[in-house]
């Protein structure tokens, strides 16, 4: 294939990225309203409300990653399934995916039971301990549920459609809403029940993701062609070991992240308030930011596994280096924007002119951060897309935990940088995992798949 045939083809490669891309972090936003809307309605309550509630989130969230992190390992499968018109196997992979977010629902239901004694334990005090720990356990029976509307999600996925779970996301945060007010505060003839009552909000929402979901693919026929019948396949121990091959090490690298920011989190709590508090306000907006790239994540996942699928693994590179500076021109974008308006964005936050502040000194490191992460986290979907998804753990684990934390708490206590050190850490930890993650694409990309004239893009070369 020739250059000028090669960048002909990238605009087309663009479109369809961005066909991908769009719903999905419309779907990404979405999700990030629901933790918002539960914050600002659970602040109503009490200042305690609120802290037992971020406490009881962070639990939440830094268990059920791992199980998130499994039902993407439906992603290299589905994908390339779809890419080699194999439906009988895209359903199959799916139905595995569901008996495993049933089993992974146990050992997170312990792990939140025992939600008071844990945080207890990490030096919290007994009151808000005792409230995480009742705002959690409400949540329990919602997990396979939650677990299961991901299986669905990413299984729709890898098959290219994406409209459906945006427009069940939209649903779901007008559940919420009313959820939340009924709940907490009470009214049809229900008194409130305080913090319980928003976790039962959260619980009865993950619930009717999943329903919705399954109505959607239901009414419009969308299993068709990819759903077998149920049977002994869906508990073959070594089909559902292919989905824990490539769903652990994407948990453990989702993992490894969210725990680095929030270690972050507590060290500014070390720093001290206001430390905090800037940390918060960049580190919320940085979050924000961060799911136009995810979302672009998971469209090149699916589009480099239906390619890889299909035999095209040249085109599959192609789209990964488009995926791949289009994170860079949109970070870029993202970055110029924090920078610009780094003097207004903390005053969305707060009126305190000492957060503010730091703060706004903060967000030009975060813009420096902002390329590398949108280059990472797009790297990540690469290696997803073709089945490899060890490698970004790895990476994961040297970024944040040999460089970028170690680093981070020495310019923090020994350097007296405060909350900026954190940030520069994180910066490096980040530029690391980029490197890598781009390197990586480059020698063991989708085009090292290519078989000396197996590569179904070769009669146009």
């Amino acid at each position: 294939m020739t250059a000028s045939a090669s960048a002909g083809r990238a605009p087309g490669e663009l479109r369809a990225l961005v066909g991908l891309a769009l719903p999905i972090i419309i779907t990404q936003l979405g999700a990030m309203t629901l933790g918002v809307v539960d914050t600002i309605m659970v602040g109503r309550l009490s200042v305690d409300a609120l802290g037992a509630a971020a406490l009881g989130n962070v639990w939440v969230m830094g268990t059920m990653i791992l199980g998130m992190g499994v039902m993407h390992g439906v992603d290299p499968i589905v994908a390339q399934a779809h890419g080699a018109g194999d439906g009988h196997r895209q359903g199959v992979a799916l139905q595995r995916a569901l008996v495993l977010a049933l089993l992974l629902s146990l050992p997170l239901a312990g792990l939140w039971w025992f939600t008071e004694g844990i945080l207890s334990a990490f030096g919290q005090t007994a009151e808000l301990a005792a409230l995480a720990g009742s705002y959690v356990r409400v949540q329990i029976p919602s997990i396979p549920a939650f677990l299961a509307f991901y299986a669905l999600r990413q299984y729709l996925q890898g098959r290219g459609v994406v409209a459906p779970a945006m427009w069940v996301i939209v649903g779901a945060n007008l559940l919420n809403v009313a959820a939340n007010q009924l709940l907490i505060f009470g009214g049809l003839g229900l008194p409130g029940f305080g913090i319980e009552g928003a976790g039962a909000a959260t619980a009865l929402t993950r619930l009717s993701l999943l329903v919705g979901l399954a109505l959607f693919v239901r009414a419009f026929g969308l299993h068709r062609g990819a759903w077998p019948r149920w049977g002994r396949h869906a508990i073959e121990p070594a089909g559902l070991g292919e989905i824990l091959a490539y769903g652990v090490p994407v948990g453990v690298q989702l993992g490894l992240e969210m725990w680095a920011f929030q270690a972050t989190t507590l060290v500014a709590g070390w720093v001290g308030e206001v430390g905090l508090a800037a940390h918060t306000i960049v580190l919320n907006t940085s979050a924000l930011t961060y799911m136009v790239p995810l979302g672009l994540s998971m469209a090149v996942a699916t589009r480099v596994g239906n390619l890889v699928g299909g035999g095209r693994y040249v085109q599959a590179q192609r789209s990964a280096w488009v995926a791949l500076g289009l994170s860079v021109a949109i970070m870029a974008c993202s970055a110029l924007l924090l920078i610009g308006l780094r003097g207004v964005v903390p005053a969305l936050y707060t009126d305190d002119l000492a957060v503010a502040g730091v703060a706004a000194s903060l967000l030009p490191i975060a813009a420096c951060f902002q390329l590398f992460d949108g280059a990472q986290v797009v790297g990540g979907g690469i290696l997803r897309g073709i089945g490899r998804t060890r490698p970004a753990a790895a990476f994961n684990l040297v970024g944040y935990y040999v460089l970028g934390l170690p680093l981070a708490l020495w310019l923090v206590f020994e350097r007296d940088l405060g909350v900026a050190g954190l940030w520069w850490g994180l910066t490096l930890a980040l530029g690391v995992i980029a490197a890598l993650v781009v390197g990586w694409v480059r020698r063991r990309g989708p085009a090292s798949l290519v078989d000396a004239g197996t590569d179904a893009d070769a009669g146009s070369a």
